[in-house]
């Protein structure tokens, strides 16, 4: 799947998720659209795996796990 991008110099692109991420990271992304809209990046509500607030177990693995056995 790939993602609509609008970067820095207003340029528009569409790339694959991972690439995404980077580009957040680097701070070359102004914008980028999901299925509900455009997110700014700089007040936009960005997912964030470090800081997602959640300290629970990772209960996706252990399903992926019972469905193997």
């Amino acid at each position: 799947m790939l993602i609509r991008v609008k970067y820095v110099d207003n340029r528009f692109d569409m790339v694959r998720p991972e690439i995404l991420v980077r580009l957040l990271e680097t701070g070359k992304v102004r914008e980028f659209q999901r299925h509900d809209g455009w997110v700014m990046t700089a007040q936009g509500n960005l997912r964030n795996k470090i800081n997602s607030g959640y300290l629970g177990p990772e209960r996706r693995m252990r399903r992926v796990e019972e469905r193997r056995i």
